[in-house]
């Protein structure tokens, strides 16, 4: 069953990106390097059209690296320019900003050869909730300038904001799209934290995550909880349970908090580094 919602604000967003992104010369695509294709926006694909583009695999630090290698190899196959980021690696910051250059370079050679003076580069950043675009502004500017958190939806309009002499940079809010196609892109979003918990079961969330580290990962969960792979799912949030203190009165098992346990430790990479999608 396709999964549906469609805020005002996004809509709103979407009209604001289609009118403003003549002011700008490329565009900064950020995705979740967990879950590069589920976490680009299909609808900003649409309205992004020709623009030039960096795409950045945000959250790198929590991603499986060789996974993350080989979705930036299929950018690049594509045409497409793409890094990985860490927003607390200095290193990864000055990259961005050295590839923002380079991509502004070109625009700015034709406004010298008409004998414009040249500008700063202009490009607007882009991509869903929750992707960590408002810390990545905050070290590019190397200042709070966007307002941070760890739940989607904390940027609710557009901003212009100087990054030294380099380059201006257009932010959004970040924009979902109307529909969820498939399934599992729903439930990958959800499991990284990228929607809000209320839309999906969070039980059902889990048991996803659970079978799909068993097939792909298996020794994370067996080094987290100590529990071996088992085609039951009751007795494998049972195992968790039991094995964390996720009980109820009575000794039975609270499979709520057991699904808040493991998407916490998924999330703040407690469970280790995981890709859930390869190109």
């Amino acid at each position: 069953m396709p999964i549906q919602w469609f805020p005002g604000h996004m809509a709103k967003a979407r009209r604001e990106v289609q009118e403003q992104l003549k002011l700008v010369d490329f565009v900064i695509e950020l995705v979740d390097a967990r879950a590069p294709y589920s976490s680009q926006n299909p609808m900003l694909q649409e309205v992004l059209g020709q623009k030039p583009k960096l795409v950045l695999l945000m959250k790198k630090d929590l991603a499986d690296p060789s996974r993350t290698l080989e979705w930036i190899e299929s950018y690049q196959e594509k045409g497409v320019q793409a890094a990985a980021v860490d927003v607390n690696q200095k290193g990864d910051i000055q990259q961005v900003v050295q590839l923002a250059k380079a991509m502004g370079q070109e625009k700015m050679e034709k406004l010298k050869a008409k004998g414009i003076k040249p500008r700063p580069a202009r490009a607007m950043i882009v991509g869903i909730p929750n992707v960590g675009k408002s810390t990545l502004i905050n070290r590019l500017a190397n200042k709070k300038i966007a307002k941070t958190g760890d739940r989607p939806g904390i940027t609710k309009q557009q901003l212009w904001i100087k990054i030294k002499k380099d380059f201006e940079l257009l932010d959004t809010p970040g924009i979902l799209w109307p529909k969820f196609e498939e399934e599992i892109v729903g439930y990958r979003l959800a499991a990284i934290g990228t929607i809000k918990d209320q839309l999906l079961p969070l039980q059902d969330v889990t048991a996803f995550v659970i079978r799909f580290l068993f097939e792909e990962y298996p020794t994370l969960l067996k080094d987290r909880y100590d529990i071996e792979d088992s085609s039951d799912m009751v007795e494998l949030f049972e195992g968790i349970g039991r094995k964390r203190g996720a009980l109820e009165s009575g000794g039975h098992v609270n499979f709520d908090k057991v699904s808040d346990i493991v998407l916490q430790d998924l999330r703040s990479g407690k469970l280790g580094k995981f890709t859930l999608e390869q190109p």
